[in-house]
């Protein structure tokens, strides 16, 4: 009896720990009758895949075991690479040549000509023999993966962002180590901004939740927190952050930001076009705020923009941690028959919930419970009986 094939990916925005739960996966599978099929770049390993074209293969699939995945687990990122195609909502231009005359797909915008390909990934996932997919992503990569378990595709889902907004679990792969980064970098920035005796503005991801601002913030004790769940009132803020500065016996203060937030009456910063799901690049808003602390107080500042630095290198222990079990828990899923699951945690236990709970909504950082809306500081009345990360 031939042995069942698993197809394993990871989409979106890398973080350390793909790799690991990647890892779990196959070295768990060891023992029973898998196979552990890698797609590579995401959803376009599946998009991108021409079954006429023997080179595709090689360049989309991999085949994984023990061997392969010997070392994947001692640096950050995904070694199966990642992408942010959406099969769901191609354009023309982002549509594989051999895929644009054939009559796949279906029109969803007449006038831009963007397709919706699922059904000719249907057609590979069973031209490649995959019996079921364990998928990593975000609320994006996700969203897909419920489509696709609409469709009648096995699926167990694994939630992953710095972020940590996908809806159905307390805790996504890479927040801890982006937190921990994060920490780290504003720790090293004081040394800067109090030799110089400035105001250091630090901006930090965070698209629909503050939560990674709420978190870093909270536990590198900066002076503010501006999330993006809450607009700020532009000139008391750096009214603020000067009296901050003075009251510091080292002439200096420092605010963490969203890169999401928006002053009250503005808007989101984005720059660039939409991706295929819709999203523009953010960015931006730390740089303005910046420049008007110069224009309002006449305070030097200093910004920095974190951005990517926050998403490389290892995970940290957290994030091994969690990585391996969801990559556990994710097969032993499959092993029984389970999908349709997200795997998660939910008050600081393994859980899961029915994939579509990721389309469901956005999770956002409960601000009457952990924010200071008048002094925008991250407020923690009490912690006991709340899980480790204040959910």
């Amino acid at each position: 009896m031939a042995k069942k094939r698993i197809g394993v990916l990871t989409g979106g925005g890398d973080v350390p720990g793909l790799s690991i739960a990647i890892k779990s996966i196959v070295m768990n599978s060891q023992d029973f009758d898998f196979e552990i099929v890698g797609i590579r770049r995401g959803w376009l390993g599946l998009l991108g895949y021409d079954m006429d074209d023997p080179a595709t293969h090689a360049l989309y699939i991999q085949d994984l075991n023990p061997i392969v995945v010997r070392r994947v687990d001692r640096s950050g990122g995904t070694f199966l690479h990642t992408s942010r195609t959406n099969p769901a909502k191609v354009r023309p231009e982002e549509t594989p040549e051999f895929l644009r005359q054939t009559s796949y797909g279906t029109v969803i915008d007449p006038k831009t000509g963007t397709k919706d390909y699922t059904d000719y990934i249907l057609k590979v996932i069973d031209h490649l023999k995959l019996d079921s997919l364990i998928t990593i992503g975000g609320d994006d990569t996700l969203s897909f993966s419920a489509k696709l378990q609409k469709e009648g595709i096995k699926i167990i889902a694994i939630p992953k962002t710095m972020d940590n907004d996908v809806l159905g679990t307390d805790y996504c792969i890479g927040f801890s180590t982006a937190i921990t980064s994060g920490v780290n970098h504003i720790t090293n920035f004081r040394s800067s901004v109090g030799s110089h005796e400035r105001i250091g503005v630090v901006e930090l991801f965070g698209r629909n939740s503050g939560e990674t601002a709420l978190i870093t913030g909270y536990l590198a004790h900066v002076d503010r927190t501006i999330i993006c769940e809450v607009p700020f009132d532009l000139e008391k803020l750096v009214y603020m952050l000067d009296n901050d500065k003075k009251a510091n016996p080292s002439h200096y203060s420092l605010v963490v930001i969203s890169e999401g937030a928006m002053p009250i009456g503005g808007h989101v910063m984005q720059t660039g076009t939409p991706d295929a799901y819709g999203h523009r690049k953010l960015g931006g808003v730390g740089e303005m705020l910046s420049e008007k602390i110069k224009e309002i107080s006449g305070n030097n500042t200093m910004y920095q923009r974190l951005g990517y630095l926050v998403r490389s290198g290892p995970a940290d222990i957290l994030d091994r941690m969690v990585s391996m079990n969801f990559g556990l828990l994710a097969f032993q899923l499959t092993c029984k028959g389970e999908f349709g699951k997200l795997v998660g945690i939910t008050n600081g236990t393994y859980s899961t919930v029915p994939i579509e709970t990721v389309i469901s909504g956005k999770r956002h950082v409960d601000v009457e419970r952990y924010y200071d809306v008048k002094n925008y500081q991250t407020k923690v009345n009490s912690v006991l009986g709340l899980p480790m990360f204040l959910h």
